[in-house]
């Protein structure tokens, strides 16, 4: 991986961190970072959500009720005017 870093360097690396800044300061900032990246996965997920909501609204047509739509994409309204 690291071509020219043995395992040795890097926990002499570990340690002089771990010396600089203490236990208690590394481990209040590993859960700050885990906090972070949970909340940016949540509003990942939110948006992803909030996207086929509004991809679902999209389809609405003017009397105010969802399109049935199949696989290819076009309603029940369409596939009778294309046949």
């Amino acid at each position: 991986m690291f071509s020219g870093i043995s395992i040795w360097q890097l926990l002499i690396i570990l340690v002089i961190i771990m010396l600089l800044f203490g236990t208690k300061k590394l481990r209040n900032m590993g859960g700050d970072l885990g906090s972070a990246i949970k909340g940016f996965k949540d509003s990942m997920k939110d948006g992803e959500e909030e996207q086929k909501d509004s991809q679902t609204s999209d389809r609405v047509i003017e009397n105010g009720e969802e399109a049935d739509t199949d696989s290819s994409g076009k309603s029940d309204k369409e596939k009778n005017t294309s046949s």
